[in-house]
């Protein structure tokens, strides 16, 4: 914190950004034993919670009384609702990424299992596609060429984080964005930006439905087929040695359902006679799968080609980049399949073939422990206990209800599990998770109640690690995402423990650097934008901070440090910003008196050094 330079408004630089990436890994770092050797008390694989009752998935949920009544009777918590303000916001943080003080007194006028009720019941907001045909994206044009870019998709996916009235969904798309990777960084064909919201909209209609018709969903989405080469996919041609495309059933395997070793319902590896891990499926496996992705592509007979002169090219219309992929059986391979101890045989049709492979793939038993385990990393926890996993996984397996992949059921589970709500994971070490840049990027402007003036939204790729956050949603890099679930920072007491800190693997000097000189301008003066009042990314004479944050109720405690620093620290970290640290933000703070009669931008100053600071802290960075 001292190597802080508040020199506002000038636009002081952060030195040694190291030090701020030291301190983070060790407060991160566990001592003692590994995290997970000494779990809490279990409650065991019966505390599978109640949900959607019979599996369907239409995206939107009912929040019926007897659902909600279900939940009640399953779970077995000992913190069943919020004791204070500040549990109430640990348990927003986790939920939605975000608190303000009217979520807090929301969560506080009832249980935590009928807060999330509510959210299940409540209505998906607008969608990604709409939002982009509502700015007048989808028209066709020479001069913008919208269906080559992909800055109006980056437009959308900020936009939907920052105002979306169901943030619990949203908060869920983004866990399930990076599991089920497609990123707009690789895509390459035409209406890109539309073929990225239409995959967002499909996880976030999905986001309390079932894991299998999500799964499906995944499999036939276009955006999906252009990212690993299911599009397109052909049978095999012995003639001219051509055989099925791999990429898909590879990764649906590896990386979206059952991952590379048999586990148990704990998420703890099986071991062969040896102690050797036994693997999950097997090359032959990959090969005969990939036959049944075979034939599928993007569903043009609602296209319309409009031909621009121009670009000598015809254009489509968006539609194709919306809808599922289409079979065209002369190109699907019509040889038998087995794998994962399934067969479907000879000249099965293709939809009947896909059905089984993805029916054997919902029910292998490493899917609830596989996925269970992830979605508690990126909501609560970076090293849960087996007993945690196999709650988790129990309620995957079922609903309570004899529904297997509720989806309800496991966001549920995580959320209220006595791991994720004890007080006791906030003085162990090796509890919690350093939070992503992007979602500390989405909690500033939900928490400050940020706007666009001129509605465009026009916040772009925040990729750069130099510059600005190091991450930006729906662009991972890889189809492995930003950051392994399993690593572990090399050199570091994390490696001597074991522990994985999936989120470290993007931080380094560098992106510590970047994010709080990137913040530090933000935080003050909003996002600068080129032509607000413009949809493409041009320049005019109307260039300036159309992204901003209102602070009204900092502003009212401005002349208060302590009282400012005491909000903020609710806020943004519930209440987890120790003694000393908020005392030395006060300090900081009063070294530039400000009273009553003080100019707005001193006290906007204030304000902004203040949610710096505190952004800044390793207390706010890993959250509990």
């Amino acid at each position: 914190m001292n190597d802080v330079t508040m020199d506002w408004p000038d636009e002081a630089r952060l030195a040694e950004p190291a030090t701020v990436l030291k301190t983070d890994e060790a407060r991160f770092a566990p001592t003692g034993p590994a995290p997970g050797a000494t779990a809490l008390p279990a409650v065991l694989a019966a505390t599978a919670l109640a949900a959607c009752g019979d599996g369907s998935d239409p995206g939107a949920a009912d929040g019926s009384d007897a659902e909600l009544q279900a939940i009640r009777r399953r779970v077995r918590s000992g913190y069943p609702s919020p004791r204070s303000d500040a549990e109430a916001a640990r348990f927003l943080l986790q939920a939605q990424a975000y608190a303000t003080a009217t979520d807090i007194a929301s969560v506080r006028s009832g249980t935590f299992s009928a807060w999330l009720a509510t959210q299940y019941a409540r209505p998906p907001g607008p969608t990604g596609w709409d939002w982009l045909n509502a700015r007048g994206y989808a028209t066709i044009d020479s001069t913008t060429r919208y269906f080559d870019n992909t800055y109006p998709g980056d437009y959308m996916i900020w936009n939907q984080l920052m105002t979306a009235p169901d943030a619990l969904r949203k908060r869920c798309a983004v866990a399930l964005s990076e599991f089920f990777v497609v990123s707009l960084s690789g895509l390459d064909f035409a209406w890109r930006s539309h073929g990225l919201a239409a995959w967002w909209d499909l996880l976030v209609a999905h986001a309390f439905g079932n894991f299998r018709q999500l799964l499906e969903a995944v499999t036939l989405n276009p955006a999906m087929g252009y990212y690993l080469n299911t599009k397109g996919n052909r049978k095999e041609d012995p003639a001219t040695g051509r055989v099925p495309d791999e990429n898909y059933a590879r990764e649906v395997m590896q990386l979206f359902s059952i991952g590379l070793y048999q586990l148990n319902l704990d998420g703890t590896p099986k071991t062969d006679a040896q102690g050797h891990r036994i693997e999950s499926y097997s090359q032959a496996d990959v090969t005969n799968l990939a036959r049944v992705f075979t034939g599928y592509d993007v569903d043009m007979s609602q296209n319309v080609n409009t031909y621009d002169a121009v670009l000598n090219r015809n254009i489509p219309n968006t539609t194709p980049a919306r809808l599922p992929m289409v079979l065209n059986a002369s190109r699907h391979s019509t040889l038998a399949a087995s794998f994962l101890g399934v067969s479907i045989p000879a000249n099965t049709p293709g939809a009947a073939a896909l059905a089984t492979a993805l029916d054997a793939l919902f029910n292998h038993p490493n899917v609830g422990p596989f996925f269970g385990r992830q979605m508690i990393q990126r909501l609560v926890t970076s090293n849960p206990s087996p007993g945690y996993v196999a709650r988790v996984a129990a309620a995957f397996n079922n609903n309570g209800a004899g529904v297997r992949g509720d989806l309800k059921a496991v966001w549920s589970a995580i959320l209220l599990d006595d791991e994720a709500r004890s007080p006791a994971g906030l003085t162990q070490t090796g509890f919690g998770r350093l939070r992503e840049p992007m979602l500390r990027f989405v909690q500033w402007g939900r928490t400050f109640g940020i706007r666009s003036a001129a509605g465009r939204w026009k916040i772009g790729d925040l990729s750069n690690p130099a510059t600005q956050l190091g991450q930006s949603p729906l662009r991972p890099p890889s189809v492995f995402n930003f950051f392994r679930p399993g690593y572990v920072p090399p050199s570091t007491a994390l490696a001597v423990s074991k522990a994985v800190a999936p989120e470290f693997q993007i931080v380094n000097e560098s992106s510590v650097g970047g994010y709080l000189n990137y913040m530090q301008g933000v935080i003050r003066n909003g996002v600068y934008v080129n032509a607000p009042d413009q949809p493409n990314a041009g320049s005019n004479a109307s260039n300036g901070y159309d992204i901003t944050a209102a602070y009204a109720a900092e502003l009212a405690l401005v002349t208060d440090a302590a009282a400012l620093v005491r909000r903020l620290a609710l806020l943004l970290c519930a209440d987890q910003l120790s003694a000393s640290t908020q005392t030395l933000i006060v300090n900081a703070l009063n070294a530039t008196p400000v009273t009553a009669a003080s100019t707005d931008a001193v006290k906007l100053n204030r304000v902004a050094a203040a949610v710096l600071m505190v952004m800044a802290s390793a207390e706010y960075l890993v959250q509990k």
